[in-house]
């Protein structure tokens, strides 16, 4: 399964980490594992590339887990903010279709 955990601090979501494979399909087959990764993907280059947020990004293959932690404060706040709350969705738009295969926790 995979689990999709964002941290949030009052109204302000502060990062998220997400690990594990789904089960769904093979290695390299399977759609959920390629949808999170997608979305993922697309949330953080977003967040860094375009919106320079200097988020820190840590990556472990060994567990298939992907961490981000946004700093303190950004100059594009209410973007970041727009993009993490659209992974967030996203994420939980495929938890309703594959419940069995990926969960979505805010701690």
């Amino acid at each position: 399964m995979t689990r999709c955990e964002f941290t949030t601090d009052g109204d302000r979501i502060t990062g998220f980490t997400v690990s594990g494979h789904s089960g769904y399909g093979e290695a390299g087959t399977d759609i959920v594992c390629a949808a999170v990764s997608a979305a993922v993907t697309m949330a953080e280059a977003t967040i860094n590339d375009v919106c320079g947020a200097k988020a820190k990004v840590r990556v472990r293959d060994a567990d298939a887990r992907v961490s981000l932690t946004l700093p303190a404060s950004c100059d594009e706040e209410e973007t970041v903010q727009a993009v993490l709350a659209g992974l967030l969705l996203t994420l939980c738009g495929l938890r309703d279709d594959y419940p069995e295969y990926i969960e979505v926790l805010e701690v």
